[in-house]
């Protein structure tokens, strides 16, 4: 190895250490496929649950045959099954990347994680109420909400780990952003944006970072 080869070896090094002591650089692509693959999967049972109340005529439209408790019932379902889905990825998520922080010699919970949740929880706090808003008022309008404040959740605490969680972000305001062009597709939305696009993303980050 040569003088230079050396200096470059260096300040690779020293780089390195740099962006472990300012970002949490443990995230795992084995979380964003099976994230993707749970809220697919919520989704699909989300379908079947609103075809089961709903029948759909030749003329391809629905038509409610439920009552207005029926309505509400299945409401409610949706979102203990939007919770389920939640709290399932996000114990996919911490295993994956608590794993890949300990081969790593990381800390899950150092300075750069604590940052990183910081800057993803306010989005997501405030897109949450604003969910619970909607509902209230304009059903329609949820998934795009979901997407677009995940999406700047995802803009938000990029700065704080990896590039790509940045581009993922972006996907998922612009999908939200289109969902809102399509009312009545919002579950179809939801499940590119959360099963699709996180699979895609898992996938380019495992083939390419941990491989």
């Amino acid at each position: 190895m040569t003088e230079i080869d050396k200096q470059l070896s260096d300040l690779k090094q020293i780089r390195h250490l740099m962006e472990r002591s300012s970002r949490f650089i443990s995230l795992s692509g084995l979380s964003g496929i099976a994230a993707g693959m749970i809220a697919l999967v919520g989704a699909a049972i989300a379908r079947w649950r609103i075809i089961d109340v709903l029948v759909y005529k030749r003329v391809n439209s629905y038509r409610a045959i439920a009552d207005f408790y029926s309505l509400h019932k299945l409401m409610y379902e949706l979102i203990a099954l939007a919770a389920i889905t939640l709290l399932l990825a996000l114990t996919a998520a911490y295993f994956f990347t608590s794993k890949k922080a300990s081969e790593e010699g990381q800390s899950l919970f150092d300075k750069a994680s604590k940052r990183l949740l910081i800057n993803l929880a306010i989005p997501l706090l405030t897109g949450g109420l604003f969910c619970l808003f909607l509902l209230q008022e304009n059903i329609s309008l949820v998934a795009p909400a979901m997407l677009i404040f995940y999406g700047l959740a995802l803009v938000n605490g990029s700065k704080y780990t990896l590039d790509h969680i940045r581009y993922l972000g972006i996907a998922e305001v612009v999908l939200g952003l289109v969902a809102c062009l399509f009312p009545g597709k919002g579950l179809l939305f939801w499940a590119i944006g959360f099963g699709v696009f996180h699979i895609i993303y898992g996938a380019v980050m495992y083939f390419k970072l941990e491989r």
